[in-house]
């Protein structure tokens, strides 16, 4: 079956290691075959350099902590005509942070969400791509412009790997200012009514592996327009 790391990010951005809090090497360690086949799956189809970019330094980070690759691909506007065959070719598959409306276009085109129906390798999402993840994915918005926009849409149809909505960089987003609204306050507590979402700090996760679902590391359930903390470094929750 699949097995899911679903990151607000890995790395440590000082030293751009993958971060080992709550036992993320080990857990990955485990569960990624050695060698393995990787698919890189971007978050801007149409932002090749950046998106190259993205992927190599992600790639460096995991061979730095032991891991091999014998393929590496990235999949994108310019290969997306292969998705099918780069899907099913790769025993680990990485979701990339970014832009959440525009990568979660982009797996509408290549229709991911059938293309990982049945997958049963390993994923880890960063960010965005964690986001992504979910069967309806609460996108808040992130741009200028985006939360006075009457159109901008908050909930999109994801991957379908988990029915948890999550939300990447607490530290970053909890006094954040969007459009002269407060991004959690005046947005996500009121889009929480009858919905929950689980904001997560940079090296915290939630594992999914064989249906069941854990948080590990410090996180927050945003729901009936309240937030409440869940758990902290070191802890392991069910969901």
């Amino acid at each position: 079956m699949m097995k899911c790391f679903l990151t607000s990010n890995p790395i440590i951005e000082s030293s751009a290691d993958l971060n080992p809090i709550n036992g993320f090497i080990d857990e990955l360690k485990k569960a990624i075959p050695k060698p393995c086949n990787a698919l890189f799956v971007c978050s801007a189809p149409d932002e090749f350099e950046r998106t190259d970019k993205f992927a190599r330094s992600i790639k460096a980070s995991f061979e730095a902590a032991g891991f091999l690759f014998i393929e590496y691909n990235i999949l994108d506007h310019r290969n997306q005509f292969n998705a099918k065959a780069l899907v099913e070719s790769a025993n680990f598959i990485i979701l990339a942070g970014g832009h959440v409306p525009t990568q979660n276009k982009f797996f509408t085109e290549i229709d991911l969400r059938t293309l990982m129906c049945g997958y049963a390798g390993v994923v880890m999402g960063i960010s965005a791509g964690t986001m992504n993840s979910a069967d309806i994915v609460y996108a808040h918005p992130e741009l200028v412009g985006e939360a006075i926009d009457a159109n901008y849409q908050k909930f999109l149809i994801g991957l379908n790997l988990t029915k948890t909505m999550i939300l990447p960089h607490y530290p970053m987003i909890k006094n954040a200012i969007l459009d002269s609204l407060r991004v959690l306050e005046d947005i996500a507590y009121p889009d929480s009514i009858g919905s929950k979402f689980y904001a997560l700090v940079d090296g915290s996760y939630l594992l999914i592996d064989d249906g069941k679902e854990e948080l590990r590391g410090e996180a927050y359930l945003i729901e009936n327009g309240g937030i409440a903390r869940l758990s902290s470094v070191g802890d392991s929750v069910e969901l």
